[in-house]
């Protein structure tokens, strides 16, 4: 009897193993037909259960698209919008100032650091935006300025906690190689510190800060811009001690 080779599936091998005498031509062709076809048929199977079906597909959707919407019914308060309404203007300025490290002649320091804030920031420009656009809030204008706010029954422009003044952005703007690097250091520091003290604002309120998608984005604020400072302060005393140096 011709011998099935080594790729032969388990159910093959088995057969083969408990046909100890003689068979008939025809008995030998039938079995392997039938090991054949089991085979196919196990190899089928696998490839059923591996492929997910759209049902599963829509299944997962349908779940994803459910937890979005129980994450909007969980409470937000006055201060957890306005926190998330003034940062999106913050953020834009910082942007902006770091969207100048190329054409200023920065360091390749500030290059690096300039990038990082660029790419973290505008992603967090989108999670607030959607998180109050989800809310039915009102979205504000991402641009670096003063934003928009009542007060004492008047819309008045205010710059948040740490914001360049039109002026400081106008020095920014006019300096070119060490300088701006020395200023831009200097400013980000003076915009981080603010943005911190937001988020310490925003956890000092009463009741703010319980929706899981704010406390984790104003944790990671403190957090990173904390570093951040830190960072830009051994970046500034490098810098001065190179100038002396020279």
């Amino acid at each position: 009897m011709r011998k099935l080779s080594k790729t032969a599936c388990p159910i093959a091998r088995s057969t083969n193993d408990i046909l100890m005498r003689p068979l008939s031509r025809s008995t030998s062709m039938l079995l392997a037909a039938c090991a054949l076809a089991a085979c196919s048929g196990q190899a089928a199977a696998n490839h059923g259960a591996a492929a997910p079906s759209p049902a599963s597909a829509q299944g997962e959707a349908a779940a994803l698209a459910q937890a979005r919407a129980d994450s909007i019914r969980y409470p937000y308060t006055a201060a957890d919008v306005h926190f998330m309404q003034a940062m999106i203007g913050h953020h834009s300025q910082a942007i902006a100032m770091s969207s100048w490290a190329p054409s200023h002649g920065a360091g390749s320091s500030v290059r690096v650091l300039a990038e990082r804030i660029i790419n973290a920031q505008q992603d967090e420009i989108t999670t607030m935006q959607q998180w109050l656009t989800d809310r039915h809030q009102s979205v504000p204008e991402a641009k670096a300025g003063p934003m928009k706010m009542m007060m004492n029954g008047k819309e008045q422009e205010m710059l948040m906690p740490g914001m360049l003044t039109a002026e400081q952005m106008h020095q920014l703007d006019l300096a070119k190689g060490p300088e701006f690097d020395r200023l831009f250091l200097t400013d980000m520091i003076q915009h981080h510190r603010g943005a911190v003290s937001m988020v310490q604002d925003l956890f000092g309120t009463y009741g703010a800060a319980q929706d899981e998608v704010i406390f984790k984005f104003a944790n990671d604020v403190n957090v990173d811009q904390t570093t951040e400072i830190a960072r830009m302060q051994k970046m500034l005393s490098a810098q001065s001690l190179d100038r002396h140096a020279q």
